[in-house]
């Protein structure tokens, strides 16, 4: 598959798919939308001091990233899964820029966190453990992994990967969260929202980052256990 690197209205890249005509982030802004998306209203939402982290789509490795270097600084020991079908050649991790305007630690930890082995949990520090698996969601088995607390949804659109935002899909991961779990992604489609509502996610709509109205935010509701 093709890709071509473009520079977001933040400063920092992504890749633009032109089969698909989608990119991996926002051009609004890469590093400002996880930020905002996946780590302010995912992982710094959830209160557990040792969460498991899910992410569908690992792509560039930018939420990874960011989550590693927020474990690191708070010592907050974080269990990190991601699932990705497709990992991206070196030759184009080693274009992107996402450790340049945060410190010389982020860029070696970005070259650390695509350096490890894949089907395997690696401590990459201190306060952060890596499981990368290469699979198709659709296919994976989840059953094995420990109960999620936080899932960052981050695969293509809807409109551009059907496949993987299913009711089949969102009932597999909902099952294999913790109570009180919180989903979050970028989407704000209607459909995606019943869907994750029908799964058993108690939803509620929130201001999305720039260029976006707005994003979801699921929780699995202790109550409704």
């Amino acid at each position: 598959m093709k890709h071509k690197l473009i520079q977001t209205a933040d400063g920092s890249y992504t890749l633009y798919l032109p089969e698909m005509d989608e990119q991996y982030h926002s051009v609004n802004g890469a590093l400002t939308e996880s930020n905002y998306v996946f780590i302010e209203k995912g992982y710094h939402f959830h209160p557990a001091e040792e969460p498991v982290v899910f992410e569908v789509g690992f792509g560039t490795g930018l939420n990874c990233l960011l989550t590693s270097l927020w474990a690191e600084k708070n010592k907050r020991a974080t269990l990190y899964y991601t699932v990705e079908k497709y990992p991206l050649d070196n030759r184009w991790i080693k274009t992107l820029n996402y450790g340049d305007p945060i410190s010389e630690e982020a860029k070696t930890l970005f070259t650390a966190i695509h350096e490890c082995e894949w089907e395997k949990t690696v401590e990459v520090t201190a306060y952060f453990k890596l499981h990368k698996l290469k699979a198709d969601l659709t296919e994976a088995v989840v059953a094995d992994l420990e109960k999620f607390d936080v899932v960052y949804f981050d695969a293509f659109g809807p409109d551009k990967q059907p496949e993987m935002w299913t009711p089949e899909i969102f009932r597999k991961i909902f099952s294999h969260c913790s109570p009180g779990a919180v989903l979050v992604t970028y989407s704000a489609k209607g459909e995606v929202r019943r869907q994750l509502s029908a799964a058993g996610f108690v939803m509620e709509r929130l201001p999305g980052p720039p260029g976006k109205k707005e994003m979801l935010r699921g929780i699995k509701n202790i109550s409704k256990l």
